[in-house]
């Protein structure tokens, strides 16, 4: 008998709505995730400190540790802390450097971990990923998907809009991230994942073609959505594929190259993927790309963050020695110095300053 069915790597429960963290306690109860109330809460000392007054009295049987940073030696910590606790769950209650902490340290002491970000800054907030850093950089180290993501809508809005942007440039970047891996797919032979891919790629597709902005719920809703799903097609596929490729080599240069003066990782990959999508010869995808990016208050030209167009091509030239291995367009064209200005150039004029 062949085997017609898998299963696929996902949250439990996922709810996003305007007051979700205030049902935080039941929502942990019903689902049979904590029925003692016995939970290690990871919170920085912003965001989720904010929060802890209003969700504690809700959570009596709640042990909460402060996090200090997004470290690989702050996850180890915070994992050792917790391993003599007898707790049900783990709760990474904060930005993206708190949740990679609590996924790092609930994945090393056995425990689920549930997901509560206070901002939509990035994909990672379902991924089987955890991204420290250590003492070579930073790194990335796989985890088990959380078991439950709860987003509460209205602590999203309060949160600085820098950060919502930076969520939108990381989903629409899968749709070039899917662009580079069918690609792959034709030149080398790389095998898609044809489930992944088509999640990954609807989610940008949502987000890209949404008319909202980010004070709109239905906007950030579809957005949370998005990126909720991306976490979930990176399980699948079993690595980033599905939403890393050529924007993402792009990111990666930026932040070793120019580590004191890099932007945020959606800003980056933002940028990196209309760039690339133009590379692709797919010109009005880019243009079309560009303009939402920038109606949502995203840069598209790098002196938008403060690069001049020479550290620009040098950005581009060093991205794909970021991830050996991985076949984007990039790899393909292979270009020189004086191509990708040449490109650059076309561009800038076709996106408009």
């Amino acid at each position: 008998m062949p085997v017609l069915t898998r299963l696929i790597p996902s949250p439990v429960v996922v709810d996003i709505r305007p007051g979700a963290l205030d049902d935080l306690a039941s929502v942990l109860s019903d689902e049979r995730i904590s029925h003692s109330g016995k939970l290690a809460i990871a919170v920085s000392n912003g965001s989720g400190a904010r929060l802890r007054d209003r969700i504690a009295p809700a959570l009596p049987g709640a042990t909460w540790y402060e996090v200090g940073g997004g470290t690989l030696d702050d996850a180890i910590k915070l994992a050792g802390a917790i391993r003599a606790g007898h707790y049900d769950a783990v709760v990474g209650l904060g930005g993206g450097k708190i949740i990679d902490c609590a996924k790092f340290a609930a994945a090393r002491v056995g425990l689920p971990l549930v997901a509560v970000p206070t901002n939509l800054a990035h994909d990672g907030l379902c991924s089987p990923v955890a991204t420290l850093d250590n003492d070579a950089g930073r790194g990335s180290y796989g985890v088990p998907n959380p078991i439950a993501v709860v987003i509460d809508l209205d602590v999203i809005r309060d949160a600085p809009v820098r950060f919502v942007r930076a969520g939108i440039g990381d989903a629409v970047s899968n749709i070039n991230a899917i662009a580079d891996w069918e690609l792959s797919n034709r030149v080398k032979g790389e095998k898609i994942d044809g489930l992944a891919a088509a999640m990954a790629r609807q989610a940008g597709e949502a987000v890209l073609r949404h008319p909202g902005g980010v004070g709109d719920n239905g906007f950030l809703q579809v957005l949370a959505e998005a990126l909720v799903l991306t976490g979930i097609a990176m399980s699948i596929s079993g690595d980033s594929r599905p939403a890393s490729g050529s924007c993402h080599e792009i990111n990666h240069a930026f932040d070793l190259l120019f580590p004191k003066r890099a932007a945020s990782h959606g800003e980056q990959c933002g940028l990196g993927a209309a760039f690339a999508m133009y590379l692709r010869g797919a010109h009005d995808d880019a243009v079309f790309m560009a303009q939402v990016l920038r109606r949502h208050g995203l840069p598209v030209l790098p002196e938008e963050i403060g690069f001049t167009v020479d550290e620009f091509v040098q950005v581009v030239e060093f991205a794909p020695q970021t991830r050996p291995g991985r076949y984007t367009i990039l790899e393909h064209l292979d270009l020189n110095t004086h191509q990708i200005k040449d490109i650059y150039s076309d561009y800038a004029k076709a996106i408009g300053s």
